[in-house]
């Protein structure tokens, strides 16, 4: 299959969370670079066409739409660059 991807992939093996209106699911993300990832999740079905994606390790969170979904895995093309998430003062 040819590569149609402008940037590289990186593999990566990370936990992260699929957020959307209210509701949190758990993935792991597969590969990721500049414009988008691959994350495994339980039940696709359960994804909305756009989701936040927040990485368990750092806490950033990126926008991102379904490019395509293949069994449990999908790929997602990010909507904007990654976002610090910063707790409320009384969290800090």
């Amino acid at each position: 299959m040819e590569e149609k991807r402008k940037h590289p992939r990186t593999e990566i093996n990370e936990p992260a969370y699929v957020s959307s209106g209210g509701s949190v699911m758990s993935c792991t993300v597969r590969n990721i670079s500049v414009e988008g990832a691959a994350i495994d999740v339980e039940n696709p079905a359960f994804v909305p066409q756009r989701f936040r994606l927040v990485m368990a390790n750092d806490s950033s969170v990126r926008e991102c739409r379904i490019a395509w979904i293949q069994k449990n895995r999908i790929g997602v093309t990010f909507a904007a660059m990654p976002q610090e998430r910063h707790p409320p003062h009384d969290e800090r």
